[in-house]
């Protein structure tokens, strides 16, 4: 049984562990300086990222002979 392929390329998934990281991390320390709440879009980029590397990770763990849900 071999794995199905994911969503992104291997250097597209590095690229957004690195995007989700530093989104990540700049929120907190944009919350400390800047006095209004434009950090949270830091957050919503973060998560978004997240939620891209999740599907990814899903369709990956899939079985290649596994029907899609389409």
């Amino acid at each position: 049984m071999q794995q199905g392929s994911g969503i992104l390329t291997p250097r597209q998934r590095r690229l957004a562990w690195l995007g989700f990281l530093l989104a990540a991390l700049q929120a907190p320390v944009s919350a400390k300086l800047v006095a209004d709440d434009s950090w949270l879009f830091s957050l919503c980029v973060a998560l978004m990222v997240a939620t891209v590397i999740i599907a990814d990770d899903t369709s990956r763990r899939r079985p290649a002979d596994a029907p899609s849900a389409d």
